[in-house]
């Protein structure tokens, strides 16, 4: 079990990076060029790269290590990328201005990551009181990569956003004002507070990815049962997914074949939480309740090497499958 002084220190890093960032949009609201933002993805490529070397001496032996970190890390950073194409449509939808996106995504990703930080809690409660949770993690996730691989192969423009019933909620009971005031949230106008279209975004980008979280949260548990693992994971995906939008937001209409590898990943995934869940069974109709010892042990290692082919082999095939295309041309205008 991991020490209430790793975690306090670890949430501790996680607020300054956050405040950094918050200092850096809202001091100077701006829309990054793409140099701009691959330099910030780096970064915080390298802060997560940093972070599971460094595991190599302060990780207790007998607890998952820089192998477990490094396949949930790759896992969520892939399957973020995917929440991307829904980011664009709901920016797209309520018309922000460029120059304010940097600072909508910044709060829909803390509000996010406070929203999964519950659902991870209440997944590792569920996990540790009873073990036939992960006969329902793994069908969930056949099922999700199933539907993943279905709907393969769209493009932006097929990609709908549904307002959910958070949404509904909020522009029902909050009265809002029609545009956009100069990057405020609130305003008062007419002797009464108004919120804007600023504040209804950030919580729709906040609270759909907590739905891409329905799939990712189980997802990472089949790699690790460590909670501060899979809190890790998920923050250093999230801290650089808005550098990562700039980055990819010309090159989303590419990865056509991202889907797939995607939906191998959760699969594969699925299939190791239904091994173990065979080891640990106290299910009475299944082996009279005993666990099943022919079940294969998958290690970790195996995990991170089918993640990684399974996600660079499909951004690879997306990239040549439209080389020179006009899906393309987006990402030029980018770099211009």
């Amino acid at each position: 079990m991991t020490s209430a002084t790793v975690w306090a220190i670890t949430l501790v890093g996680v607020l300054v990076v956050v405040a950094f960032d918050f200092v850096v949009v809202v001091r100077r609201p701006h829309e990054p060029t793409f140099n701009e933002s691959v330099r910030w993805t780096l970064f915080y490529v390298g802060l997560a790269c940093l972070f599971g070397i460094s595991m190599l001496w302060w990780r207790s032996p007998n607890l998952d290590g820089p192998d477990a970190f490094f396949a949930g890390y790759l896992t969520e950073w892939s399957l973020s990328v995917d929440n991307l194409f829904v980011f664009l449509v709901i920016l797209g939808r309520f018309a922000v201005p460029a120059v304010y996106r940097q600072r909508v995504l910044l709060v829909g990703v803390v509000l996010a990551l406070v929203l999964r930080g519950i659902f991870i809690a209440v997944g590792a409660v569920a996990l540790s009181a009873f073990s036939a949770v992960f006969y329902l993690f793994g069908a969930f996730l056949l099922w999700t990569a199933f539907s993943v691989a279905r709907e393969g192969g769209a493009e932006e423009g097929d990609v709908e956003y549904r307002e959910n019933r958070l949404m509904r909620v909020v522009k029902r009971l909050v009265p809002a004002t029609e545009n956009y005031r100069d990057g405020a949230v609130t305003v008062r106008e007419g002797g009464r507070r108004l919120v804007t279209p600023m504040l209804l975004v950030m919580i729709a980008i906040g609270s759909t990815d907590v739905l891409f979280a329905l799939d990712s949260i189980p997802a990472i548990f089949g790699l690790t049962k460590d909670p501060y693992l899979v809190f890790a994971t998920n923050a250093f995906a999230l801290m650089g997914l808005r550098q990562l939008f700039f980055v990819v937001e010309g090159l989303l209409r590419r990865l056509r074949y991202l889907s797939y590898g995607l939906s191998i990943v959760l699969a594969f995934i699925a299939v190791k939480l239904i091994f173990e869940a065979l080891h640990a069974n106290s299910l009475p109709f299944i082996n009279g309740g005993q666990g099943v010892e022919w079940a294969p042990e998958i290690p970790t290692w195996l995990s991170l090497v089918v993640i990684v082919f399974a996600i660079g082999g499909a951004g690879a095939a997306s990239v040549i499958a439209t080389r020179g295309s006009e899906a393309a041309m987006p990402a030029a205008e980018e770099c211009d």
